[in-house]
């Protein structure tokens, strides 16, 4: 496709690298962050030395103070943390007829997904979701991968896929957006279970055995909430978590291990320096749990731990403790 004058909302590591791929793309794209030393030092280097170090960001990119100016995008990615999306979004200034919601996680206090949020904030605007196994690092490097562009209209999913795709990343279209949505984010909370698996000491099986039971609680709550099973057996799905479960670069990846290493939440959060989104995602999921009446004992540890309710061993044990039924592997 054509030139698009795109705006993506975050000047995180996240934010910065789907810049760096539009922008490579060729399209007009203006990165607004909050923090005015930040986008002063983005001006001046043309790199993101806080979040994202080592990558040029091309000269077809400029960057600006959110709800300075009215900007009329054709595009509009939001891609800061999720407990941020309602009242950035509500800031923005000017015509945004398609949105991009990149941020994965739920509101934590009415468990809402980002679209219903955005949707909210912004009534008139097609919005949807991108997501896949899409660590920003990795993006930034050109480093092959592939993502999900879900919508309702399949002309608006087109139009995103076609913004985004190039030979390292290519994008398919969905109409699950619930499906799509959800799996990006309820795979945050995982991955910090992935993690403290391996900082308690156990091995690859331990973590196998957590991460697909996990999957098969993700695709459960999903039906309930009328995803599609099968969208949990893709790219942003098991995709996703695999990427984000086991990998180092992965924020609650690391939160995790080091709750497994014996750190206490705080202390990990310290360390991490950045936000981990699987932390107000855990809530949120039990929250959808009681609503819809779903099991979810894989989550519920996770929960218990990030409470201080129980210490990472003890969550293992009670799971292995729990009576294995036959829906726990067939959904």
């Amino acid at each position: 496709m054509g030139e698009m004058h795109v705006a993506v909302l975050g000047s995180g590591s996240w934010g910065t690298a789907l810049t760096i791929l539009l922008a490579r793309n060729g399209h007009c794209v203006t990165l607004l962050g909050r923090n005015e030393e930040e986008i002063r030092d983005l001006r001046e280097t043309r790199e993101n030395h806080r979040y994202l170090s080592g990558f040029t960001i091309p000269e077809n990119a400029t960057f600006s103070m959110l709800g300075q100016d009215a900007l009329d995008v054709e595009m509009t990615v939001v891609a800061v943390p999720s407990g941020a999306v309602r009242d950035i979004v509500s800031r923005i200034r000017g015509n945004h007829p398609l949105v991009v919601v990149a941020a994965k996680g739920l509101e934590a206090h009415s468990s809402k997904l980002m679209t219903e949020v955005v949707a909210e904030a912004l009534p008139g605007a097609e919005t949807g979701v991108l997501s896949g196994p899409n660590l920003a690092v990795e993006i930034a490097k050109g480093i092959p991968t592939v993502a999900v562009a879900a919508y309702r209209s399949r002309e608006a999913a087109e139009r995103v896929r076609d913004a985004f795709n190039c030979p390292s990343f290519r994008v398919s279209v969905s109409d699950d957006v619930v499906g799509v949505e959800l799996a990006g984010a309820l795979k945050n909370v995982l991955a910090i279970g992935g993690g403290m698996s391996d900082g308690l000491g156990f091995g690859d099986n331990t973590k196998g055995a957590f991460l697909s039971r996990g999957l098969m609680e993700m695709a459960r709550i999903g039906s309930a909430m009328g995803a599609r099973a099968e969208t949990f057996l893709g790219p942003a799905g098991v995709g996703d978590l695999f990427a984000t479960a086991v990998s180092r670069l992965s924020r609650n990846y690391r939160l995790g291990r080091a709750l497994g290493e014996g750190r206490t939440l705080e202390q990990a959060l310290a360390e991490l320096g950045q936000v981990a989104e699987g932390v107000p995602t855990s809530e949120a999921v039990g929250q959808l749990a009681r609503i819809h009446g779903v099991d979810l004992p894989v989550f519920m540890a996770v929960e218990a731990v990030l409470k201080g309710l129980v210490s990472p061993q003890k969550a293992v044990a009670l799971l292995m403790e729990r009576t294995v039924k036959m829906d726990d592997f067939i959904g």
